[in-house]
């Protein structure tokens, strides 16, 4: 993950000034939580920061485990699991990398403002984790910046004010990008809310396919 190493971060900034430390669950989560699209069972979050939102999961009744790639982010989201008296199992690890956790063990995975701090040539390792961690038939919920947001600049790479360089990524990338493993349910561009300003991000709502492609 090029730019600023992100457990730099988490170690020298406070909670209140990371600014994709969210307490809320994200509204296309809630949404697919409201239609029932998905309900209680074994989740995963890829990117969990701070734990807020495996927190919540959790409370709703989930089996969560949430992954990032920041030791300290990881031991903040286990502190904070504590004080929220919940069970969440949290797991540092680089998702661009092989990833000790059971093969086809969860029924549900998101992530969320995530995928934009993987560049394009880490991103099929992390597909092929994904594909190798959810079951068959598993729900995956994707969002990440859109090429048409304009915060942060111009261009495809772009660094943002607290230094980490980000990859704003088309539509037809993220198809390309997931159609070997994963049936597509939904795919479109929304606007998501920000710390400075809302944004235009890719949502993918897919669906682990049942055979090998």
């Amino acid at each position: 993950m090029p730019g600023i190493d992100i457990d730099e971060i988490y170690r020298t900034f406070a909670p209140e000034d990371i600014p994709w430390n969210r307490p809320e669950l994200p509204v296309p989560l809630v949404e697919l939580l409201n239609a029932g699209t998905i309900r209680q069972c074994r989740a995963i979050e890829f990117g969990c920061g701070l734990g807020n939102h495996s927190i919540e999961m959790a409370r709703r009744g989930f089996d969560v485990t949430g992954v990032d790639v920041s030791p300290t982010a990881i031991r903040m989201a286990k502190e904070n699991a504590a004080a929220a008296d919940v069970q969440v199992r949290f797991v540092a690890a680089d998702v661009t990398h092989t990833l000790d956790l059971p093969e086809g063990s969860y029924d549900f995975g998101w992530d969320w403002e995530m995928l934009h701090h993987i560049f394009p040539e880490q991103r099929i390792p992390y597909v092929r984790n994904l594909a190798r961690i959810l079951a068959p038939g598993a729900l995956h919920l994707s969002v990440c910046f859109s090429e048409h947001d304009t915060m942060f600049g111009a261009g495809k790479r772009r660094v943002t004010p607290i230094g980490t360089e980000l990859y704003f990524s088309s539509v037809e990338e993220i198809e390309a990008l997931y159609a070997p493993h994963f049936d597509i349910s939904s795919l479109g561009l929304i606007d998501i809310v920000g710390t400075r300003a809302s944004h235009s991000a890719v949502r993918a709502v897919l669906r682990k396919a049942t055979l090998p492609y």
